[in-house]
């Protein structure tokens, strides 16, 4: 028997979350992380009526949110959990399946060069990897947008429109559309990164100005808990990326890809509906050590 798995973006599994809904079946391990049915959900409808007023509340509760700085010898300490949708092949028959819901523990040192993973779906141990610097190479990559350091974000401008040039400017040729990379770009950064409460503020302020962002009046992250979202569709791959914020705080609560629109071919079995994605920021937090958690500080 032959499998072949074709992951294309990560999404929700193995346990029933509110506001999703299980589909097919299916018992292969694979990756340390149990797989399963696909899930779905409906589709929320969009609109950018109140987008600049939500953009605008967003960016206040970031500016007035808690934001210690980061010491050397400290790192910053993120638990998430999360799941992803994949096409599988099996001897040559190809089904839409997709990885157990999991937690993902990240550590990293400000400077970006010590680092430690627990995530089952990429480690082979379940003590987890290192990704400290210098890599297996003997490489020490530099930090940049796409991956970014403490260090590095605390040197990034804070006006919105220059901070979107210099997005624009570094992700050049990237993605489907310069506008969407600039959207993602903006994502990935309010997930597995830290920004200084400034630059975290001024980039929704610079989200802001992308065009084709909308609103999803409720969505519902990987933790089961509900919100409103920030959203832009992404033409080419018909999939939506909705930032997902508490309704009260405007708080960051995670993220998820929804695919929107239909595909031809193979493709095709990843109906509308289908959450090609999905993640929750359980705790985020700054800690004296690596690999300790944030109640063992202290």
């Amino acid at each position: 028997m032959r499998i072949v798995y074709a992951s294309f973006s990560p999404a929700l599994a193995g346990v029933v979350v509110a506001g999703v809904v299980r589909t097919g079946s299916d018992g292969v391990r694979d990756s340390g992380v149990a797989t399963g049915p696909a899930l779905t959900t409906t589709v929320g409808v969009a609109t950018t009526k109140g987008l600049p007023q939500l953009l605008d509340q967003i960016s206040l509760a970031a500016a007035e949110d808690d934001h210690p700085v980061v010491k050397p010898g400290q790192y910053i300490y993120i638990e998430s959990k999360s799941a992803d949708t994949f096409l599988k092949t099996v001897d040559d028959k190809t089904s839409l399946a997709s990885h157990q819901l999991h937690t993902r523990q990240l550590w990293e040192s400000p400077d970006g060069t010590k680092g430690w993973l627990i995530d089952p779906a990429v480690n082979d141990s379940p003590e987890g990897e290192t990704l400290s610097l210098p890599d297996e190479q003997g490489n020490t990559p530099k930090a940049h947008l796409g991956a970014p350091s403490y260090d590095y974000l605390a040197k990034l401008t804070t006006d919105p429109d220059e901070l979107l040039v210099k997005i624009y400017k570094e992700t050049e040729g990237q993605g489907n559309t310069p506008d969407q990379q600039a959207f993602t770009t903006i994502g990935d950064l309010l997930t597995e990164s830290y920004p200084p409460a400034e630059l975290y503020s001024a980039l929704f302020k610079a989200a802001a100005k992308i065009p084709g962002v909308v609103v999803v009046n409720d969505a519902v992250d990987a933790a089961g808990r509900h919100g409103v979202a920030v959203a832009r569709l992404d033409e080419t791959s018909g999939q939506r990326e909705e930032w997902i914020f508490d309704t009260k705080t405007h708080v960051f609560l995670g993220e998820r890809s929804v695919q929107v629109k239909r595909l031809s071919g193979t493709d095709a079995l990843i109906k509308p509906g289908t959450v090609t994605y999905t993640s929750a920021i359980l705790n985020r937090a700054i800690v004296d050590g690596i690999k300790q958690a944030p109640s063992q500080a202290g």
